[in-house]
């Protein structure tokens, strides 16, 4: 039998409630699309396998575990050949929590989170700017941040 793999109007109300509440059980959102649990359960696993979506993250606010530091860093690169090399370096490094290839003024530009300002230099000097191929980083310290979402499907 035949797999559709194309994302239809229930996936995306489906994706929608979901992006509003990843904790919503099937069975709430089955009611509220008008399909069963297990049809919620089945269009799920197929955008899985899509790569539509690509499991689900507990959200953590690490201010709480003594983790107050979050700071942006712009990395310049030797080469821009570099890139796959030094990300794959990067991502050994626990206090980076998401790393951006570029254009503009940086090859990569990265969010970390760290204890304080002591952590932060010992990662930056450490582990980061002794990575081959990184030229030089540069730093932005958060203040705050006062936004964090999906777009909204709906």
């Amino acid at each position: 039998m035949a797999e559709n793999l194309e994302i239809d109007n229930v996936d995306m109300k489906i994706l929608a409630l979901l992006t509003e509440d990843a904790q919503m059980p099937y069975t709430e959102i089955a009611k509220r699309v008008y399909v069963s649990s297990g049809t919620v359960h089945v269009r799920m696993k197929k955008m899985e396998k899509m790569g539509v979506v690509r499991g689900s993250a507990l959200k953590v606010d690490f201010t709480k575990l003594g983790f107050d530091i979050t700071a942006f860093l712009g990395l310049y690169l030797e080469k821009s050949s570099l890139y796959h090399p030094v990300a794959a370096e990067l991502k050994k490094i626990p206090e980076i929590v998401s790393i951006h290839y570029t254009t503009g003024q940086y090859s990569l530009f990265l969010k970390i989170v760290c204890k304080n300002t002591v952590h932060l230099r010992e990662v930056l000097s450490e582990k980061v700017q002794k990575i081959k191929g990184i030229e030089r980083t540069e730093t932005f310290i958060s203040l705050e941040e006062s936004l964090e979402r999906q777009i909204s499907l709906r």
